[in-house]
Formats: C-alpha cells, structure tokens, sequence
C-alpha cells in the first residue's frame, strides 16, 4: 500500500518516516511546490496527475538505499521545477525512436542543471543512475542491439553539460555508441552545454543533434503554425510595450525553466537521484507517456490493398523465439518478481474481473442440455409422454458440453517501445490474469509478443547498405516475434516468461502486420474448433529504418491488408483493443481505451461477449408444445 505523507509525528511511526518527510521536504523546495502530494509505494517513481510517487524505502535504510530515494525525489523535482511541458510538446519530434532520444536527453538537461549547482544532487543523480542501469543488467551487455541509444545518447549529453563520467553500470552502454555518436554528431553534442537554460534552444540543437544521426523529421505544419502564432504574439506585446528587447525575453524564458540556486542550496542536504529512461516513462504524464508512433493524419474508410511491393529485404535475421531462451532463468525470476511487485495492487482488480469472466463462462456451460434422449435423467417438461405411453424412450436428457471448451484464444502484445513503463506492466499482467483464467475453464491459450532486434534496421539495414542502396528495398529491420505461453504449455509453466516484458532493451519498433499474420497461421494449425485472436497495440505500425526509405503509409498498408484478410476470408475472429490509439480506423470489432488501467475489464468484457456470441448461436430453438387431447 503507498503511504502518503502528510500525517504528523506521533511515536508510535515507522522507522522510516523522519526519512520520509525529509526527502519530501526536500523535493517540495525543489520543484518550488510546497502542496505538492508525494506518495511512496512500492511501484515506478514518476510524477501521474500532479502526485509524485516514490520507491518505498526499506525499513533498514542503507547510505546507498537513501540515495537512490533521495535520487528519485531531486530528479522529479528538477523535472518539475525546470521543464515545461508545452514547450515540449511543441519541440519533440514524431519518430518514434527520435522521441525517446528526445525525451531521454531532455531529461538530461534537468538533472544537469541541479547536478552543476549542487555536488549533493549530482551525487544522488549518480548512484540512482548507476542502481537503474545495474537493475537493467546493462553492465553486462555486449551487443550493440541490446544497448538502447537514447540511454547512451542521454549519458554522454550528462557528461558534456556536468563534466561527470557515465555511472560503472552504464559504461559498456555508452562505450557501444560512443564511436559512432562522436563521429556523427559529436560538434552537435559540443553546442548544447551553453544552452542548457534555456529549453527552446535547446531542444532546437537536439533537433540538430537527430539530424546529425539520421533521425531527424520535419516538425509537423501545425507545429510550425504554433510557433510562428506565438513569435508573432511576443512581437506585438513587444511592440505594445515599447520595452521588451532581445535580452528581455532570453532573461523570461530562463525564469520559467530554471531553479535558483538559493532554492537548490536549501536543499541540499535532503537531495536524491533518479534513472533517466525511468523519467522518460513517468515523469510527466501531460507529454511523456503519449503513444510513441507517428502522427500521421487518420485514413478513415476501406481497407487499401497489400499492393505487390510489401515484402522483406531480408529475412535471415528475423527470429521466432521463446521467452525462456532470451534471458538466463535466474533473471526471469527476478523479472517476475519485480513484475508482481509493480502491480500487487492491480492484480486483486484483474483477478476480480477475470472470476467475473469465469462465472459468466461457467453459467453458460451449466444452462446447455439436450433433450429428446433415450437415456439420462428424467425431463420433466415431457412427463406426460410417461403417462401417454410409458414406452416412449424419447423423455431424457443431458447437460451438454459448450462449444467454448473446444476453444484456442491468442492474445498478441505489442511490444514495441512506446508501450515501456506502465502500458506494458499492465499488459502482462492481465495476459496473465486472463490465462489462468481460461485454462480452468477449458479453453487453451496462447500469449505472443512482437518487436524487432535492434533501432532503425539492425543487421537488415547493413546488409541494404552493402548491397548499394537499392531503391524501394521494403521491410528493413530484424523482426522478432516472442512467444511467452504457447497454446498447450500450462500456465504454471509459462508464468514468469511474462517477467521478460519487464527487462530493460526488449521493447523496441512494432511492424504490425507481419505479427498479426504469424499470430493468425499460428491459429490456423490448431485443431481447436473455434480460434479467436486478440491484438493489443497502443500504436500504428512504426518501423524507422523501413519507412525512411518506403513510403510513409507502407507499413499501415500492409497491416489494413493484413486485417482484411482474417475478417473476410478467415476462420479465425479477431479482436483489437488499442490504449491510448484509435484502432476502430482498421478492425471492424474493436475498442479503443484511455488509459492502461482500463484494459483488464477491456480484455474480459471483449472475451465475454464473443463467448455469449456464440452460446446464443449454438443454443437450440424452443421447441412447440403440442397439446394431448
């Protein structure tokens, strides 16, 4: 349970309030917010509809253990007290891994301005940092793909604006990108320590900096709209006052995005350090946590045709593989573990809306007979056939098996980067929920994810590259496509492989439609009478590396083709739940939700009603009484 503190001492509390209500005074005068509601559970630090959560500390308080709290809290407040979220919106790019690059180094920029004030904060940013990339098991990757760039670029950004070296768990992380980042954008990475006051200009150089590395987009028009609207309200003001100059507006600008350093000194002595992917996630709910695809315009209507071009440049590096052969069983462990303990508060709410799924399937199974039997038991509707002719063998009957138990569902995640944080926890764990569920209601299921192994092409895009280039080369990246439970493995075997959504450099891009196209073949070779497959995406398919030299609509389009094959031409019957994405523009049954909380009564009601569907189907006409003369 998360412990609000706003009560006062009393002397019977925990060992570890005094600690508590230091560190929230601590980040209060940091983020310049003295009402500011601070919870601490034993859940992802962030800051969601102006509360701050923080890591529940251990009733035997470390040095190290205090810091890593003390880190969460100051990296909030700085997030807070130095960011503004309008000016973010208006700056971040619309690629995918472009904005989690963006979002990464902004971050960066926070923390930098309170670590090169006080030595405290940077101290804590330090051993935060380090704990979160040692968590992630970074300190023991070799390959580039596992080695997320918007971490490394992050890293190196902190370095350049504090002078501070990468933390020992994020070395090899960095060491990794820093030959190519330096030889492509290193000047770039030179001109953002003069501007980290001000976060429009910085966010400009960022703009550069993306360019630099072949990530850069052109900002959409209603941004530059935006813009331009805001240039020309300061320039009217300026003229109406006769008074602002350049300086003028340059001295406001650092007012609203910078923390003084008399606030910062007060609080010091309480200051902390938090993970900078980790405030990417949660920190600002307003920006940070909006889906991570394109903002293409919507394409309402009928599904556009595959066309003849969708295909692979290569498929050799494409991988099918189990959840168990991508990490060492003592970390999916680990990752179970701190899965169950991300969500320990959700899980009594999904489990009540899974028995309430089971009741419902259970009921259904109970109400089926069939009648006009020679043996079984007794159908009292018919005892006057008894009485009539006592030789009539047609008076029985017998409960009958639904349909249902000959069932197969396949529930297909997104794994793609955008879903990182809460999406994906919740994800899991109401697949999980839902599994266990079924099985004890006969009906087998199958829990699928889909990524691809590396950022912008992996070894796909190096081997277009030294093939020369060739024109219109079709998908270019490494897809990977995990399976966490297959159909007839139990769940009791297949629980902690829901723990691997959970590791740090899983999540990358989403190609949607060749995910959705192995799930449906996967279907399609069961026996199972009845095949249902519910897609859960919080995106459009967004794949840079392939849409960068496809065009733009290329991958939707396959997806659309995809989609109407299985609704019009296939057995199987297909469910979409999109969060926080309109997926009703390309499945005929679907739902879009708000927020990630809402999936688990989402996935149930979905299910529930294609199984009262199909009871209401198979269930038999009512019969006409005829009247015994």
């Amino acid at each position: 349970m998360a412990s609000n503190i706003k009560s006062k001492p009393s002397g019977k509390e925990s060992p570890t309030e005094p600690f508590k209500r230091a560190v929230t005074g601590c980040l209060r005068a940091l983020a310049r917010k003295p009402d500011l509601e601070v919870n601490f559970a034993a859940e992802r630090p962030g800051l969601m509809g102006g509360k701050v959560r923080l890591p529940e500390p251990p009733r035997k308080l470390t040095k190290a253990e205090a810091a890593i709290v003390r880190g969460n809290a100051d990296s909030i407040a700085l997030r807070i007290a130095c960011h503004d979220a309008a000016v973010h919106r208006r700056l971040q790019p619309q690629g995918q891994q472009a904005r989690a690059v963006f979002e990464a180094v902004e971050q960066a920029r926070v923390e930098a301005i309170g670590a090169r004030r006080m030595d405290g904060v940077a101290q804590n940013l330090t051993a935060m940092l380090d704990e979160r990339f040692h968590r992630g098991k970074f300190d023991e990757i070799t390959d580039r793909a596992d080695a997320p760039i918007e971490d490394a670029l992050a890293m190196m950004v902190r370095e350049r604006l504090t002078g501070l070296t990468p933390p020992p768990a994020a070395k090899k992380l960095v060491d990794l990108w820093r030959p190519t980042i330096e030889d492509r954008a290193g000047k770039k990475l030179d001109r953002l320590e003069d501007l980290v006051e001000d976060q429009r200009q910085f966010g400009d150089a960022v703009h550069d900096l993306l360019d630099a590395l072949e990530m850069g987009e052109d900002r959409s028009r209603d941004t530059e709209e935006e813009d331009e609207e805001g240039e020309e309200d300061r320039r009217q003001e300026s003229g109406e006052n006769g008074e602002a100059t350049e300086s003028d507006e340059q001295s406001t600008s650092m007012e609203d995005t910078q923390v003084s350093a008399e606030d910062l000194a007060d609080a010091a002595s309480e200051a902390a350090d938090a993970p900078t992917a980790d405030m990417a996630d949660d920190a600002d709910m307003t920006d940070a946590e909006t889906p991570g695809e394109p903002q293409r315009p919507r394409q309402y209507g009928d599904n556009a045709p595959r066309g003849p071009d969708y295909r692979a440049f290569t498929a050799k590096f494409d991988e099918t593989v189990a959840a168990e052969d991508l990490c060492e069983p003592e970390e999916l462990d680990r990752l179970r573990s701190y899965l169950d303990k991300q969500l320990s508060h959700l899980q009594g709410v999904v489990a009540r809306l899974a028995n309430r799924l089971q009741r419902r399937l259970m009921a259904q199974q109970n109400r089926s007979w069939e009648f006009d039997l020679e043996e079984g038991l007794l159908d009292p509707a018919r005892l006057s056939r008894i009485v009539i002719d006592p030789m009539h063998p047609l008076s029985f009957k017998a409960e009958k098996e639904m349909q249902f138990r000959d069932t197969v569902v396949t529930l297909l995640l997104d794994n793609s980067g955008s879903m990182r944080g809460r999406p994906i926890t919740v994800a899991a764990t109401c697949a999980d929920i839902l599994a266990r569920t079924l099985e004890r209601c006969g009906v087998k299921v199958e829990i699928l994810g889909f990524t691809t192994r590396a950022w912008k092409g992996g070894q796909s895009r190096e081997h277009w590259l030294t093939a020369g280039k060739p024109t219109n080369p079709g998908r270019l990246n490494d897809l990977r496509h995990i399976i966490y439970k297959a159909a007839d493995a139990p769940w009791r075997r297949s629980r902690k492989n829901l723990g691997l959504m959970m590791r740090e450099g899983l999540l990358k891009e989403n190609i949607d439609g060749e995910a959705l196209d192995w799930a449906h073949k996967r279907l399609l070779a069961r026996t199972e009478q009845r095949k249902i497959l519910m897609m859960i995406s919080d995106g459009a398919p967004v794949d840079d590396s392939t849409l960068s030299v496809n065009a733009g609509n290329y991958l939707e389009r396959h997806l659309r083709w995809v989609i109407e094959e299985i609704e019009t031409r296939s057995p199987v019957e297909l469910i979409a739940i999109g969060i926080g994405h309109d997926v009703t523009r390309y499945y005929r049954r679907a739902v879009t939700i708000v927020d990630a909380e809402e999936l688990g009564g989402a996935m149930t009601e979905k299910l529930a009603e294609l199984f009262e569907e199909h009871a209401v189907a198979e269930r038999p006409a009512p019969r006409t009484r005829r009247r015994v003369a």
